[in-house]
């Protein structure tokens, strides 16, 4: 047998390709549309700095300034690596931390033209996340925020109906009962309700679409290091309803 062994940061690595396939192409193209020139871009829950990557290889962020925050030291260590094609005219501060401390620390000295959340906000308490993370946005600034989970998670084919059915159930109920810092953080419907949530904190909906992750093994088997990333999700599901 074969010994996995379990890296976050390879998992954030592995998940770059089937996140650049599930990205909504309409969102996507708006966001490229209305992206302003020399931009100050904050990017909540960076991980390995995938997006920031992302968005110099497409050519849309040439320049201004990117503050990438993540509360993994691996995280933005990794980030710290392999970083180094970034156009000069682009200024990168990588920062470990919490996101509700650094926003109680900038609150009224530093505000961002664009606010990034991408495959993060499912991790938080809407209600009560979504206003404090809005106050570090300057008056008219954007927010894009990518592939929020909602309640869907297809492992095909099916091996037993009932019980596959039920461990699905009983994974997406371990996201609505997380509990992290004493603070409630999670919700298996986060993208449905992110529509509500917005409005009510008036922000305008400019796009939305749907970005599913979509992995199967082709001819080949499967693409890049997409295979590490099924590994890690079942892993992830086995972590998640130990007992």
């Amino acid at each position: 047998g074969i010994t996995m062994v379990y890296e976050f940061t390879r998992y954030l690595a592995a998940k770059k390709t089937v996140d650049d396939r599930a990205l909504n192409k309409d969102v996507w193209r708006q966001f490229q549309r209305l992206l302003p020139d020399r931009p100050d871009i904050l990017e909540i829950g960076a991980g390995i700095g995938t997006m920031v990557e992302r968005l110099v290889q497409e050519g849309m962020v040439r320049n201004g300034r990117y503050t990438a925050l993540d509360n993994q030291p691996a995280n933005i260590a990794a980030a710290r690596s392999h970083l180094n094609k970034l156009p000069p005219e682009l200024s990168l501060t990588l920062e470990t931390g919490d996101v509700f401390d650094f926003a109680a620390r900038e609150q009224g000295k530093r505000s961002w033209d664009l606010l990034i959340a991408h495959a993060f906000l499912d991790l938080l308490d809407i209600p009560t996340a979504l206003p404090i993370l809005l106050s570090l946005l300057k008056p008219g600034g954007l927010c894009y925020f990518t592939l929020n989970f909602d309640g869907v998670t297809s492992l095909e084919p099916a091996i037993e109906p009932v019980l596959d059915a039920l461990i699905e159930r009983l994974y997406h109920q371990t996201m609505d009962e997380r509990v992290v810092n004493g603070r409630s953080s999670g919700d298996s419907h986060t993208g449905r309700h992110l529509f509500t949530q917005l409005r009510q904190n008036n922000i305008d909906i400019l796009a939305a679409g749907s970005s599913d992750w979509v992995v199967f093994a082709g001819k080949e088997g499967y693409p890049a290091d997409e295979a590490y990333f099924l590994h890690f999700i079942l892993h992830f599901i086995d972590q998640a309803l130990q007992g």
